[in-house]
């Protein structure tokens, strides 16, 4: 459920805190006061896309909290595992947005910086957020189809025919494009054989472009070595002027010293080092200057090395381990069209072996929602009944496709006939905008056992019903309301009269500025909510207000 909402600075909101509780929450208040600020902040809490214009006037920037409890929050850990993120801890999940009128918006969940699209793959499993047109999602037969294998749980079933379906189609692409695609000319051939020969010929090794380089650089610079080396000796040794000529002199009075006062001996123990470490210098530097011998052989066989592989990077990738997989793939390539009536005959079976497995999970599929078709049909019949629909017809209709496609065997389609004596049509052929509100309330109603989204919130969908069918809609979130968390903001009073709790949105002008604020009303003060709604403050309407609520 969700625990508590914090707006600030969002439209009309300067700085609400509304604290919720389990059940179902009537929302309500006159038109403009500010109902639609709730809708808009769960929507950023959600992850929908930040609009500036929606901060409010002289603020830098809006900001949303929510903190949910959730009884199983496996689903949600698995998305914030997925990034990177710790698990929820005992079941409390807090979500934080910022958008900034400069455009460095911000979001946070328990504390960490996310992406737009973490929000948005939390947010299927916190609300299920509901407007007077997202009904309209009824009309869609993937929808419905969707909201069938749900009831029946077919999720798992449905995975396994949706892998083998991928494959198969994959295969028989890969198929199609072998058998359509024109026998691949000796120009293709030759081309194909020339490069994976011209590569070959090279025989690259991985790691050999640094080594030759380096190789290349010493030998190209013999001379400059040479010279350096030689600078460094004749400094060290050379004449009376060198270094080691200097401290074997500085050693013989140190020896000297020594002879005198023992005790100066710790003293020149790191002279000592010194010294031997710079004759070991002078030695090395020598050795590897006798090494120099630059081969003008050597040079210009590095210089041709260098240059077939600079020519082959040019031609087929950036590095030497990306001409080498540029070899491989061609050679698979030459090997595919040397050896093309191979290839389709391998296709073609294992088109064949990988369409037995899409028929198999298909057909189990099928039957699975054969038999929970009707059972559909009659669980939403049942709440239809319950929501005014004393004499209508709903059917769930299955129809085979010619071919498997992405979500099985068939396709389906809603059929309804509201009134006595109209033929079965299709939903979205058939329904007023009033009348969809209550059949998806309806399909919320029989599906609410399988539903692991826990927040309902229904924006106004019964604005199109009249005042006895809105009790039944009030009657049916309440029902919802004993399994789930429902919001429902609504103009009815027979609605809000059925809620747990019942809050109002009210819009005030202070200094010059209309702010809008939520709070919960009791008592005498719903009483007085509920008759403003019914028409007025008029004794008749209190008494109406009151009969409301003694249900």
């Amino acid at each position: 459920m969700l625990s508590f909402l914090k707006i600030r600075n969002l439209a009309l909101v300067e700085d609400v805190t509304w604290d919720l509780v389990p059940g179902l929450v009537g929302v309500t208040g006159e038109t403009g006061a500010g109902k639609s600020i709730i809708v808009g902040a769960l929507k950023l809490i959600l992850g929908e896309r930040a609009d500036r214009s929606l901060i409010r006037t002289g603020q830098d920037a809006c900001t949303v909290e929510a903190s949910f409890h959730l009884k199983n929050s496996t689903a949600v850990d698995a998305v914030l595992e997925e990034a990177g993120m710790e698990s929820c801890q005992d079941g409390e999940l807090l979500i934080k947005r910022t958008v900034s009128a400069s455009g460095a918006n911000k979001q946070f969940v328990n504390c960490s910086p996310v992406t737009i699209q973490v929000l948005k793959g939390l947010g299927e499993f916190l609300v299920d957020l509901h407007g007077p047109h997202d009904h309209q999602s009824l009309n869609s037969q993937e929808k419905q189809l969707e909201m069938l294998d749900k009831f029946a749980a077919l999720e798992d079933l449905l995975g396994s025919y949706h892998d083998a379906w991928k494959q198969w189609r994959s295969t028989l692409t890969e198929l199609d494009e072998m058998e359509n695609s024109e026998r691949a000319g000796s120009q293709q051939i030759d081309m194909l054989k020339f490069q994976v020969n011209e590569i070959a010929v090279a025989n690259l090794k991985p790691g050999e472009e640094e080594e030759i380089e380096s190789r290349h650089r010493i030998a190209a610079n013999g001379a400059r070595l040479a010279e350096l080396c030689g600078t460094i000796t004749s400094r060290l040794s050379d004449g009376d002027g060198g270094v080691l000529d200097a401290l074997r002199e500085i050693g013989r009075s140190i020896h000297d010293l020594e002879k005198i006062d023992p005790g100066t001996a710790a003293m020149f123990e790191g002279f000592k080092s010194a010294q031997i470490e710079l004759t070991e210098l002078e030695s090395s530097v020598q050795d590897y200057a006798d090494d120099l011998e630059t081969d003008p052989a050597e040079l210009a066989q590095l210089d041709q090395r260098i240059h077939t592989i600079q020519t082959l990077k040019r031609k087929y990738g950036s590095s030497v381990a990306a001409i080498i997989e540029f070899q491989t793939d061609a050679a698979q390539r030459l090997a595919k069209i040397e050896n093309r009536g191979e290839e389709i005959e391998r296709l073609q079976k294992l088109v064949k072996e990988r369409r037995t497995q899409v028929d198999k999970h298909g057909k189990q599929l099928s039957k699975k929602r054969a038999d929970a078709a009707p059972k559909l049909a009659k669980e939403i019949a049942a709440h239809l009944a319950d929501l005014g629909f004393k004499r209508s017809v709903f059917e769930v209709e299955l129809a085979a496709h010619t071919e498997p496609g992405r979500h099985g065997l068939e396709e389906i389609d809603f059929q309804f006939a509201p009134n006595p004596g109209e033929p079965l049509k299709p939903l979205r052929l058939t329904a007023s905008s009033g009348e969809m509100s209550r059949v998806l309330l309806a399909v919320k109603s029989a599906l609410a056992k399988q539903d692991a989204v826990g927040l309902l919130v229904f924006d106004e969908i019964d604005a199109n019903v009249g005042g006895n069918i809105a009790e039944a809609v009030g009657r049916k979130m309440a029902s919802l309301g004993s399994s789930h968390q429902v919001i429902a903001i609504t103009h009815f009073p027979q609605v809000a009269s059925l809620a747990q709790s019942h809050f109002v949105v009210t819009k005030e002008i202070e200094g010059n500025r209309t702010k809008s604020s939520i709070h919960e009303v009791v008592g005498d003060e719903r009483i007085e909510e509920l008759a403003r709604m019914l028409g007025g403050k008029a004794e008749s309407a209190r008494e109406h207000a009151k009969a409301l609520l003694a249900g």
